[in-house]
């Protein structure tokens, strides 16, 4: 699990800002034979006297709103490419590693 949070907690008012929940998103990555689910947290923080609120940034990534990290997509390419191994066959293979992920997605 990756934490994002903000470098000050302190509001431009001056007041202490309060954590009032949290964003996780989770990305799929793949290390030869190990498939892996990362989860990225970003809290949200709120001044309760001048309702600030602050959340840092999405952090950069392959495809935008995507799942797939840099990992799981290389593997997808040099599985279709370099291997000559059909998208039916890798959809296979994911589901075989508890991975449904349909043809029509790993062809985008």
């Amino acid at each position: 699990m990756i934490r994002h949070e903000p470098e000050n907690t302190k509001c431009a008012c001056g007041c202490q800002l309060q954590r009032i929940g949290e964003d996780v998103s989770e990305k799929l990555d793949y290390t030869p034979g190990v498939f892996t689910v990362g989860q990225h947290v970003r809290g949200k923080w709120a001044c309760r006297q001048c309702e600030t609120l602050i959340q840092v940034p999405v952090p950069a990534q392959d495809i935008d709103k995507g799942i797939p990290t840099a990992g799981l997509l290389t593997h997808v390419m040099v599985a279709k490419f370099a291997d000559h191994l059909p998208l039916y066959r890798q959809e296979k293979i994911f589901g075989r590693a508890g991975l449904p992920i349909a043809r029509s997605t790993l062809a985008q």
